[in-house]
C-alpha cells in the first residue's frame, strides 16, 4: 500500500502591528497581503488603500489588533512618483490598456508644468471604469471587461501639491501629494486632455501615507529570507496608524472602567474629537471620544494581548 502522506496544520499566531512594505510590479495589493500574511503566519491581516499591480511601493499591511486602524491609514493623505506618457490614451488609463488614440506632441517643459498647476486644489474628478470601484456589489472593472460601460459620477477630491521631476518630448515624471480617492491614472488623462494631446500612465509609485515613508518599507524578497524573528521586529506598534490623534494617558481605576466599556471622567482640559487611551505605563488601550457630559467614551479598545 502506498505511504500515506501527513499533513501538517500551519499554526497561525495572533500577531499585531503594522508593516511597512514595498508592494512589487504585477503583485495586487490582495496578493501581496495574502503573501505578508502567510509569511509571518498570521491568524488576521488587511492592507490600508488599494495599488493597482501596475503601481509599486508603500503599502501598509495590518496585523492583528492594528486591523481595527487600518480605515485612518486608508483615508489619509498620500503621495506617489507618476510617469506619464504623453500623445495616446488607453482603454485603462495606463499602460496596460489597448490604444484608444495618438496624437502628435508639441509640449514645452513650462506648457506641461502650467498644465499641472491648473489641478491643484479641490478639483472634480470621474473615478476610471477599470477600478475596484462596487456598481450595485460587482466592482466596475468587471463591467468594463464584459464591455459594459457603467455612468461613474464625478467625486470631489484634492491635489494638494504637484512638482514637475522630469519632462522629455513625450514623457514627465512627476511628484503629488493628494487626498484619499485619488486615481493618479486619471489625473494623468485630465492632464493630456488638457494639454490637447492625449496621455496614459506608464509607472506610478506611492512613496507616503498617513505619515509612513517608503524608504523605512521592506520588499517580500527581503522578507522572505529572514527569520521570523526578524521579520516580528520590523512591526511597528498598533497605535503606529493614529499617532496624529491627541494623547491621553488614563489611571488605573479609570482604565479599569474604560476597559470595560464604560465611559469616564478625566481629569484637565481634553481634545475634542477622537482620542487615543493609554495606561499609566503607556500601554495603549484603544481609541475613545469625548462625550458632551465631559466623559470619555471608549470607541475602539485593542485586546489586552496586544
Amino acid at each position: 500500500m502506498a505511504e500515506k502522506k501527513i499533513q501538517t496544520k500551519r499554526i497561525k499566531r495572533n500577531i499585531n502591528g503594522v508593516l511597512l512594505l514595498d508592494k512589487p510590479l504585477g503583485f495586487s495589493s490582495n496578493q501581496a497581503l495574502q503573501k505578508v500574511k502567510w509569511l509571518f503566519q498570521a491568524a488576521k491581516a488587511g492592507h490600508t488603500g488599494t495599488l493597482d499591480p501596475l503601481a509599486t511601493g508603500l503599502l501598509p499591511i495590518c496585523l492583528g489588533e492594528a486591523t481595527k486602524f487600518a480605515q485612518y491609514v486608508t483615508n489619509a493623505d498620500k503621495a506617489y512618483i507618476a510617469t506619464i506618457k504623453l500623445g495616446a490614451t488607453t482603454t485603462t488609463g495606463d499602460a496596460e490598456g489597448e490604444v484608444l488614440s495618438t496624437s502628435p506632441v508639441s509640449v514645452t517643459h513650462s506648457q506641461f508644468s502650467k498644465v499641472c498647476q491648473q489641478f491643484i486644489g479641490e478639483i472634480s474628478q470621474v473615478p476610471p471604469i477599470y477600478s475596484a470601484l462596487k456598481h450595485q456589489g460587482k466592482a466596475l472593472y468587471t463591467y468594463a471587461r464584459e464591455g459594459v460601460d457603467i455612468a461613474r459620477q464625478a467625486r470631489l477630491i484634492s491635489i494638494k501639491s504637484i512638482n514637475v521631476d522630469g519632462f522629455a518630448v513625450d514623457v514627465a515624471q512627476i511628484s503629488v501629494t493628494c487626498s484619499k480617492g485619488t486615481y493618479i491614472r486619471t489625473l494623468a488623462e485630465d492632464i493630456g486632455a488638457a494639454l490637447n494631446c492625449g496621455a496614459h500612465l506608464i509607472g506610478l509609485r506611492r512613496t507616503e501615507t498617513a505619515g509612513y515613508l517608503l524608504p523605512n518599507a521592506v520588499t517580500i524578497e527581503q522578507l522572505e529570507v529572514m527569520s521570523i524573528e526578524v521579520r516580528d521586529a520590523l512591526l511597528l506598534p498598533v497605535d503606529s496608524a493614529i499617532e496624529s490623534l491627541p494623547k491621553v494617558i488614563l489611571n488605573a481605576d479609570t482604565t479599569y472602567y474604560l476597559m470595560q466599556g464604560q465611559p469616564v471622567w478625566q481629569a484637565g482640559k481634553i481634545a475634542q474629537g477622537e482620542l487615543r487611551l493609554y495606561d499609566e505605563n503607556q500601554h495603549f488601550l484603544g481609541l475613545g471620544f469625548l462625550q458632551d457630559d465631559g466623559k470619555i467614551a471608549p470607541k475602539r479598545l485593542i485586546q489586552k494581548s496586544a
